[in-house]
């Protein structure tokens, strides 16, 4: 069972698509958000979820504060269930703000070709056969995107390689949890020209 962990939304159930998804633990999505909120990377911001699946780590963001939410998948049946979780989650949002959550049907490469900048957190959570080029091309597209100071979190198989870093991304840290790792990774900041003395 996938659910919601904690923000206005918490304890809400979520939907899993019936194939080609591999939601991501419960305990694997604390650490995420544990992570996130220590750096307060959550309160307003614009959140990215890449091969979203259930749409659980998007929502679980918007849950914790985030106001804006893309959710992409190109699978019809696996969005479907993104916009049923939404759904529901806006629900529970009883008084306040809502978060704008926005279900996009298209392959992550074709959205980012198009997509607006200012992201603040990206999750890339992709199946674990994607191709590392794939994955490579994603990162390249999405780099020119992001916010000052955001954050990009990729998940992947335990056996699965460093994930090929282009210009304007850096790697903060590696995390294992079983099969799975954690890349966690911020917006490269520009080298600055050296004063004279």
């Amino acid at each position: 069972m996938t659910r919601i962990i904690a923000g206005f939304a918490g304890s809400l159930t979520l939907r899993v698509p019936r194939s080609g998804t591999r939601p991501t633990s419960d305990r694997v999505r604390e650490a995420i958000f544990s992570a996130l909120e220590a750096r307060d990377a959550l309160d307003g911001a614009r959140v990215l979820d890449l091969y979203a699946g259930s749409g659980a780590l998007g929502l679980e963001a918007a849950s914790r504060g985030a106001t804006d939410v893309v959710l992409v998948e190109r699978a019809k049946p696996a969005a479907d269930v993104c916009r049923a979780n939404a759904d529901a989650l806006l629900k529970a949002a009883k008084s306040g703000p809502r978060p704008h959550v926005r279900v996009v049907v298209r392959p992550v490469a074709a959205y980012l070709e198009t997509a607006a900048a200012g992201v603040d957190v990206a999750f890339i959570d992709p199946p674990y056969d994607l191709d590392e080029s794939a994955l490579a091309r994603d990162l390249e597209l999405l780099a020119p995107l992001l916010a000052a100071d955001a954050v990009v979190m990729v998940e992947r198989s335990s056996r699965s390689p460093e994930p090929a870093w282009p210009a304007g991304i850096e790697l903060e840290r590696r995390r294992d949890y079983g099969e799975t790792t954690l890349w966690w990774a911020t917006t490269a900041q520009p080298d600055l020209p050296s004063q004279p003395e």
